[in-house]
C-alpha cells in the first residue's frame, strides 16, 4: 500500500511542479512540452515557438492497475509498452493497443490511435473514463463526460496539445489470454476483401470462431490478405510452439507463407513494432546479413523514426538524391478513414494515383452512439483506416504535397476523414469545416482564452 501512496504523492509533487514552472515563464509567453521522443511526423518548419518547454519526464508512470475493476491510473507520458507491461500482469490490457510501443497513452488520446481491436472498442479515448489536464490558462482540471468538464472531456481527442495536456487518465482494461490464433485470408480484388470486413466485422465471427481482432495488410491491388485472431489459452497440440518475429522472420512476410499462425498476447500486441509494419526496409533491416548484425534491442519503431528525423533535420537522402539526379521525392505518410462501402473505390484510385505497397487496413466504429467533436466519425458507421508510409517520387512541376492534396481530396469525396500526426495541406476555410472548427473555439476560448498554446491549425499545418 505504502508503494501506491508513494506513486499519488509523487504525482501530486510533479503537479505542482509544473504549475510553478508555467507561472514562471513570462505572461503571454507561449507554452510547449519539453519532449525527448514523438511519433509526429510533422517535422518543423521553425514556425514553432522558440520558449522553453515544460518538462512533463514526471509524468510516465503507471500510477495504479485495478484488476477487480478492471480499470488502470495512468500517468499521460506513460508509453504503451509500459502500460501493456503493467497490465498484462494482471492478465488484462487497455482496449485499444496503438501499434508502436512508444506512442504515449495522452498523446494517442490527444491525439487519435487504432487496432485491430477498434472494430469493436473504437478508439483510445472512447475507454477514457476521466482525465486530469493541465489547460493553457495554467489550471488543472479533472474532466469527465458528464461533470462541468464535459465539453473539454469530449473536444480533447483530436486537439493534439492545443486545448491542454493531460497528466493523468483513469482508462478501462478487457481480460486477455495467453495467446492469440491468426488466420490470415487471401483476397484477390478490393470489392471481395472490403464486403467480407463489412460481414466480420458486423458479426465479430467468422466460420463459427470467434473474431477478438481484425486487421489486413494491401500487397497490391490484387493481392491483399485479412488477418483473423481471437484469443485462445491452448496452442495446437499442445506443442507450445509460437511464433517469434522480434527475431530475423518479419512479420508482414508470414502473411504470404502462411495462413494460420500463433503468438502469445504480448507478441501479437507488438507484432508490427519490430519492423514498424514493413518501413523497417528502407534501412536494409529486413536483410538477412544485415539483420543479423543490428542488435535485436535496437529493431524498434522509435529507433527507425530517430533515423528518419535525422535525415530529415540534415536533408542526407534528399542531398544524395540531388547528387545522383533522381526525382525528387515527396513524403507521403498518412493515416485515414473511409466509410468501408467507399473504400474500393478509394483504393483504386490510390494504387492508381499514390502506388504505395503495401498498406495497412484496419476497420472500426465508435463504441459510443455520440460522435466526438473533433474528429466527427458518425457513430454506428463502419470505417477503415488506410495506412501508408513511403515516398512517391514527384513529376516535373508537381509541387512538393502534390500527394498528399490528391489523397486529402480523395478522403473528403468518400466522407472519410484523415489523422492530424503528419503533414496536413488543407487551406484553413476547409480544415475548420472538417474539424468542427466552431466547437473548437468555443473551448478553446473557455480553456486557453489567452493562447498560450498553438490553435489547432496553427499546429497541424502552419508549423508542420
Amino acid at each position: 500500500m505504502g508503494g501506491l501512496t508513494d506513486r499519488y504523492a509523487e504525482h501530486d509533487r510533479a503537479k505542482r511542479a509544473l504549475l510553478s514552472a508555467y507561472e514562471a515563464l513570462p505572461p503571454g509567453a507561449p507554452v510547449k512540452l519539453a519532449k525527448k521522443t514523438s511519433n509526429l511526423f510533422r517535422f518543423s518548419n521553425g514556425a514553432a515557438p522558440k520558449s522553453p518547454g515544460l518538462d512533463v519526464q514526471a509524468f510516465s508512470e503507471v500510477l495504479s492497475v485495478d484488476p477487480v475493476a478492471r480499470t488502470a491510473d495512468v500517468q499521460g507520458m506513460v508509453t504503451y509498452e509500459k502500460l501493456v507491461e503493467a497490465t498484462l500482469a494482471h492478465g488484462l490490457m487497455p482496449f485499444v493497443v496503438p501499434q508502436l510501443k512508444t506512442i504515449t497513452l495522452g498523446g494517442a488520446v490527444a491525439g487519435l490511435g487504432i487496432e485491430s481491436t477498434s472494430f469493436r472498442n473504437g478508439l483510445p479515448h472512447e475507454s477514457v473514463l476521466e482525465m486530469e489536464i493541465m489547460t493553457g490558462d495554467g489550471r488543472i482540471v479533472t474532466a469527465t463526460g458528464d461533470n462541468e468538464h464535459a465539453d473539454l472531456f469530449r473536444a480533447f481527442p483530436n486537439s493534439y496539445g492545443t486545448l491542454g495536456y493531460s497528466l493523468r487518465l483513469k482508462i478501462e482494461l478487457e481480460p486477455v489470454q495467453p495467446y492469440v490464433e491468426l488466420r490470415h485470408l487471401k483476397f484477390d480484388e478490393a470489392e471481395a476483401c472490403w464486403a467480407a470486413m463489412a460481414e466480420i466485422c458486423a458479426a465479430g465471427e467468422h466460420d463459427g470462431r470467434p473474431v477478438d481482432f481484425i486487421d489486413g495488410t494491401v500487397f497490391g491491388p490484387d493481392e491483399m490478405y485479412l488477418t483473423l485472431a481471437r484469443f485462445t489459452d491452448t496452442l495446437p497440440d499442445g506443442t507450445g510452439a509460437v511464433s517469434d518475429y522480434t527475431g530475423m522472420s518479419v512479420y508482414y512476410k508470414s502473411l504470404r507463407e502462411r495462413s494460420v499462425d500463433h503468438l502469445t498476447v504480448h507478441d501479437y500486441i507488438w507484432r508490427w513494432d519490430t519492423d514498424w509494419f514493413w518501413c523497417s526496409r528502407a534501412f536494409g533491416v529486413q536483410n538477412p546479413r544485415i539483420r543479423r548484425l543490428w542488435p535485436q534491442r535496437y529493431r524498434r519503431s522509435d529507433v527507425y523514426r530517430k533515423i528518419v528525423a535525422f535525415d530529415r533535420r540534415h536533408q542526407l537522402t534528399a542531398r544524395l538524391a540531388r547528387w545522383r539526379r533522381q526525382p525528387a521525392q515527396e513524403a507521403v505518410i498518412q493515416d485515414v478513414e473511409v466509410p468501408v462501402a467507399a473504400g474500393p473505390k478509394f483504393m483504386d484510385f490510390f494504387h492508381r494515383e499514390i502506388g504505395i505497397e503495401p498498406v495497412w487496413l484496419c476497420p472500426l466504429r465508435l463504441r459510443s452512439g455520440q460522435a466526438w467533436p473533433l474528429y466527427p466519425l458518425e457513430p454506428g458507421e463502419l470505417y477503415v483506416n488506410v495506412g501508408f508510409w513511403s515516398t512517391v517520387d514527384l513529376e516535373p512541376g508537381q509541387p512538393d504535397g502534390h500527394h498528399n492534396r490528391l489523397i486529402e481530396e480523395a478522403v473528403t469525396a468518400a466522407g472519410g476523414h484523415k489523422s492530424l500526426y503528419s503533414t496536413v495541406h488543407y487551406d484553413q476555410d476547409e480544415f475548420w469545416r472538417l474539424y468542427n472548427g466552431d466547437k473548437y473555439a468555443a473551448v478553446k476560448a473557455a480553456y486557453d482564452g489567452d493562447r498560450r498554446l498553438p490553435d489547432l491549425y496553427e499546429k497541424c499545418v502552419r508549423m508542420g
